[in-house]
């Protein structure tokens, strides 16, 4: 492959250089279920129809990451700037030591050996964009198509969308078959109420769909009040945690993109679990327990 050059958007924030070490012990086994890898872009090109240009951030720089957190794996999600080229992902995976999963990005067109060797290679789920600023065309008939050839390979589907947009999506996502897990609790406006009706319609549509997860993620994208507490976002992921204690999910978000507001300090984010997750139990659940159960079900069985 040749060397491709990439510059980063102008004004794009970088990952934090020095994260504090944080004060919260995570639980053994601890698992990173939402985090990115970007590039290299000379080695894994940036995809033509992206609408951001990142930062690299490397899967040896996630690593370093997660050990300085003390997390021991992680799940990485394809971001939206690799489009459906999943290469950089499925590397990271494969270097990984058996320590990360993937969730990928497709095509409708996807074939079924593709499909397999993205399982083959420790993809566990396939992640949609409903966030119109990210994407051209909501993909509401290739995530039915895909949706459904998934089941057969264990893997489950990924959303990424946000509150205002999920009044008309509403019944169409509960018509979805299969494990479905929303990122960063369906962007609430945190302005709004952890108890105001525009947040009531999400927590409404999980309690109605047993199959449904929510990861309560990035309090840095959804705060008003701002870091490193993050105190306006707490009362959101909470009530998700204490109401579906079995299916949700924690992840950094590394390496932020498209991050304007300040860059997060990760050693802070791993401080913010116990205000959102108060007892050992529900921490046990929420960063060992759950991750496992979806991403790594063959070693509970052993």
């Amino acid at each position: 492959m040749s060397a491709t050059t990439f510059k980063m958007d102008e004004g794009w924030l970088e990952f934090h250089p020095n994260p504090s070490i944080p004060e919260f012990n995570v639980p053994v086994g601890a698992v990173d279920a939402h985090c990115h890898v970007f590039g290299p872009g000379d080695k894994f090109p940036y995809a033509p129809t992206r609408k951001y240009t990142p930062c690299d951030a490397s899967k040896d720089q996630l690593w370093a990451l997660r050990d300085h957190l003390g997390v021991e794996r992680n799940v990485i999600v394809q971001a939206t700037c690799h489009g459906t080229d999943n290469r950089a992902l499925i590397d990271a995976v494969n270097h990984s030591a058996g320590k990360a999963r993937g969730v990928a990005s497709v095509s409708r067109d996807v074939s079924d050996a593709e499909l397999q060797s993205l399982y083959d290679n420790g993809v566990r789920g396939v992640r949609f964009s409903f966030v119109k600023r990210l994407v051209d065309v909501l993909p509401h008939d290739t995530l039915l198509e895909v949706g459904e050839r998934i089941q057969a390979y264990g893997m489950h589907l990924v959303i990424y969308v946000e509150s205002q947009d999920l009044p008309e999506l509403y019944e169409f996502f509960s018509l979805l078959r299969g494990t479905i897990v929303f990122d960063h609790m369906g962007r609430p406006n945190v302005s709004k109420g952890a108890n105001g009706a525009e947040f009531d319609r999400f927590v409404n549509m999980l309690r109605e769909n047993e199959n449904m997860w929510a990861k309560v993620s990035c309090p840095d994208r959804l705060t008003v009040s701002g870091p490193p507490a993050y105190d306006d976002v707490v009362p959101f992921a909470k009530r998700l945690v204490e109401t579906f204690p079995d299916r949700v999910l924690w992840g950094t978000d590394w390496p932020h993109p498209n991050m304007t507001s300040h860059m997060p300090d990760d050693g802070k984010l791993v401080d913010y679990i116990p205000k959102i997750a108060v007892t050992a139990e529900s921490q046990q659940k929420l960063l060992v327990d759950n991750p496992m159960r979806l991403y790594w079900p063959e070693e509970l069985k052993q």
